[in-house]
This record gives structure tokens, C-alpha cells and sequence, in this order.
């Protein structure tokens, strides 16, 4: 299957153009909206939620991933094969995340142009064909000798909100392990106590938890966690042991 990735947003045709490209180059294989508010230019940002969907997906799905402020600068389009999942973007770190959490890790230049490229849309020109292309079998990997993006500085987390979903909960770029087990989260001058779910927390309360993708996910019961504590994607979070535990 193919899945899309973008910041375009459900409104506009954008999204539309992008979806009857790959209708029309691979008719066969399914195409999915993944998601399509990723934090508009921001890829540093959406590289964290999008290495927490990928495993997601099933093998040998194929990701069009699209958060391109840079597009018609010197950013590359490039491939990145992780753990059996291809991904087809621009080299501006939208990537990285999944590239340094990946077992297995492969990254190739595009060198394809297509006979007509807009500047401003490589996401329906450039990589949507190319997505096809490998969702079809017809892709050829052949190693440019370019070993992908130097990762050596880039976090594997991110201590940050990275997005805000449709019900106000704030996806942080950490990912749950058990030593952060009863820490508590400092947000917005708020310490927050972890809670299994919602139901576990009075109503109004604000909370944090390990969400159904792994994250740290910061909510509020019966309410929306972006407006009381003022969250955007890019506020930093702290995790520390809690002050009640001693």
C-alpha cells in the first residue's frame, strides 16, 4: 500500500493532486492518508510522529512523506528503505527520526526528474511518482555511494511537543520506556503526574501518559490539554522523578 504523510491539510487540492498521481501511475495499489496536518513546515518536528507511525505500517509499504519548506532550494529528494518500508521525501531531516531509529537503514539520492516539475509541489511531481514506482516493483535501488544525512548529532528523541491532535492531547517526541514509570512531566510551569488513561484522573485534570504509539502523550479528562496549558508543537517538556516519591 501507499500512505501519505503531509502538512497539506484535509482542505484544498493539494491532497487531491497528490492521490490521483498515484491512482493514475500505480491503479492497483491502495493509497491511505496517513495524515495530513503534520506540523506545517516543520520537519524536524514531524520526523518524531512520523518514526512512530511507520512501524504502524505494514511491510513493504510505501510512505510519501511531504513537510517541504525548502522545496526548489538545495534540501535533496531522496529514498530511505527502514526495516522493509520505503520513504520518499526531502532531505531536510522529515526523515532522520526514522533513519536513526530503524534497525535496518538505506538511503538513496532520487536523480529522476520528471518531464514537467513544478518547483513548489515535488510532493506531486517528483515523489509520488517515484513512490509508485517502487510500490509497482519497478524501482531500482542502486547505491550512489551517499550513505544518507549525518545523523551523529540528531536526538532519537525529542523532548518537545510535536503535535496536537483533533481532541487537544499534545504528542511529545519521547518515547515511553519503563524507567520513566511514575516521573512526572513539567510543562508550561505545571508538573503533571502519569496516569494509565483517562479514567484514571478526575475530570479537568491534566495528566501524562504512554499513548497507543509509544509516545508521552500529555491530556487533560474531559478536556483539551492545548488550551489549559498553552501547548503548540515545539514546547518543551521536562520528565523528572516525582517530587511525591521522594
Amino acid at each position: 500500500m501507499i500512505l501519505l504523510y503531509t502538512d497539506f491539510g484535509a482542505e484544498g487540492p493539494y491532497l487531491g493532486q497528490v492521490q490521483a498521481v498515484l491512482h493514475r501511475d500505480a491503479p492497483s495499489i491502495p493509497v491511505t492518508n496517513l495524515l495530513s496536518n503534520a506540523p506545517a513546515g516543520e520537519p524536524e518536528l514531524a520526523s518524531y510522529l512520523l518514526a512512530a507511525l511507520v512501524p504502524q505500517c505494514p511491510p513493504g509499504a510505501v510512505l510519501v512523506c511531504v513537510v517541504d519548506p525548502g522545496v526548489g532550494g538545495e534540501r535533496l529528494p531522496v529514498v530511505l528503505e527502514a526495516d522493509g518500508r520505503w520513504l520518499v521525501g526531502p532531505d531536510n531531516g522529515l526523515l532522520n527520526t526514522v533513519g536513526i531509529q530503524a534497525r535496518q537503514a538505506g538511503w538513496q539520492i532520487i536523480g529522476w526528474r520528471p518531464a514537467e516539475l513544478s518547483s513548489c509541489f515535488h510532493g506531486r511531481d517528483l515523489f509520488a511518482p517515484i513512490a509508485a514506482r517502487i510500490a509497482r516493483g519497478d524501482f531500482s535501488w542502486r547505491r550512489s555511494g551517499w550513505s544518507g544525512p549525518d545523523l551523529a548529532d540528531w536526538p532519537a528523541d525529542r523532548a518537545a511537543v510535536v503535535y496536537c491532535d483533533h481532541y487537544g492531547n499534545a504528542l511529545t517526541g519521547v518515547r515511553y520506556r519503563d524507567e520513566l514509570a511514575g516521573s512526572e512531566l513539567v510543562v508550561s510551569g505545571r508538573r503533571l503526574r502519569q496516569a494509565e488513561t483517562f479514567c484514571r484522573v478526575a475530570a479537568g485534570e491534566p495528566f501524562w501518559y504512554c499513548n497507543s504509539l509509544g509516545l508521552v502523550e500529555i491530556a487533560v479528562n474531559r478536556g483539551r490539554a492545548d488550551r489549559e496549558l498553552g501547548l503548540v508543537p515545539g514546547t518543551d517538556v521536562l520528565i523528572e522523578p516525582s517530587s511525591l516519591t521522594g
